[in-house]
C-alpha cells in the first residue's frame, strides 16, 4: 500500500462498488474481553482496538514472507473489513489460544487475529456474539493528546462500542498509510500513542472539509453509508522520541 493518504473517492472504506469488491473478501477479526462484573471503559476499548490494528499491521508475521503476510495482503487488496466480537470467561480463553496478539489498555483487552475469508471464520471466533458491546465511560475522557494522532468520531452517529471500535481501527490504518517506514518504526517504538474522541458538533464540518484522511463506512451494519472518522495529526508521529537502542 502507498504511504500517501487515501482519497475519499478511492478509499477501501467507501460505499460505492469498485475494483476492490471483485477481489476475494477478507475480514480482520478483533475480540474484546467483556467480563460481567468488569467491562472496559468505552473510550479505552476504542483506543485499544485502534492500537491492536496497528500491532497487526506492524507485526513481523504480517510483513514480507511472514506467516500472516499473504492474508494481510489479500485483506488490504479487497474492501477493508473489521468485525469486533465479544468474549468472556472460557470464550476468551479459547480465543487467546488461537494465533493472534492481545493488546491491553487501561481497562480493555482486545485480541486481534490475522485476516480470514469473509465466510471462513475459525469456529471459536464465529460462535462469539457481535451484539452486546454497549460500553460506557465512567467519567468524561480527558482532552485529546496534542502530541499524537487523534481519531475524531462523527458526533452525529450513535454506534455500539463494537462498531465504533472497528471504525477507530479503520482510522488508525489510514494514519498508518500516511507514514514512511521510518515514521512507522517511530510510532511503533513509542507504543502507538493515539487518542479517540468524539468531535464537537461545531468542529466536525471543519475536520471533514480540511483535507484530512476520512473513513467512509460502507453501510453494511448499524449505520447508513457515510463519514465516520476524521484522522488528525498523523504528521505528529515525526516528532515522537525514539527510545534508546540497547
Amino acid at each position: 500500500m502507498s504511504n500517501e493518504s487515501t482519497p475519499v473517492n478511492t478509499s477501501p472504506f467507501r460505499s460505492e462498488p469498485g475494483a476492490r469488491d471483485s477481489a476475494p473478501q477478507f475480514v480482520l477479526p478483533l475480540v474484546v474481553r467483556i467480563e460481567r462484573g468488569a467491562p472496559p471503559a468505552r473510550t479505552d476499548a476504542l483506543e485499544t482496538a485502534a492500537r491492536a490494528v496497528l500491532v497487526m499491521l506492524s507485526d513481523e508475521r504480517s510483513l514480507g514472507d511472514g506467516e500472516w503476510a499473504g492474508a494481510v495482503r489479500a485483506w488490504q487488496d479487497a474492501r477493508i473489513r473489521k468485525v469486533v466480537r465479544r468474549a468472556r470467561g472460557a470464550e476468551w480463553r479459547r480465543a487467546e489460544a488461537l494465533p493472534g496478539v492481545t493488546v491491553t489498555g487501561k481497562s480493555a483487552e482486545v485480541r486481534v487475529f490475522p485476516p480470514v475469508p469473509l465466510d471462513g471464520w475459525p469456529k471459536d471466533l464465529a460462535r462469539l456474539q457481535v451484539s452486546g458491546t454497549d460500553l460506557d465511560d465512567p467519567k468524561a475522557p480527558a482532552e485529546a493528546d496534542a502530541g499524537a494522532p487523534v481519531l475524531w468520531m462523527n458526533p452525529e452517529l450513535d454506534m455500539s462500542a463494537g462498531k465504533a471500535m472497528a471504525q477507530a481501527g479503520h482510522g488508525a490504518q489510514l494514519a498508518w498509510w500516511e507514514l514512511s517506514e521510518e515514521e512507522r518504526d517511530a510510532w511503533r517504538d513509542a507504543g502507538f500513542p493515539l487518542t479517540v474522541r468524539t468531535a464537537a458538533p461545531g468542529r466536525w464540518g471543519e475536520l471533514t472539509t480540511s483535507g484530512l484522511p476520512l473513513v467512509r463506512d460502507a453501510g453494511f451494519t448499524e449505520i447508513a453509508p457515510g463519514t465516520t472518522v476524521a484522522v488528525e495529526g498523523a504528521d505528529r508521529v515525526h516528532a515522537l522520541p525514539r527510545p534508546p537502542r540497547r
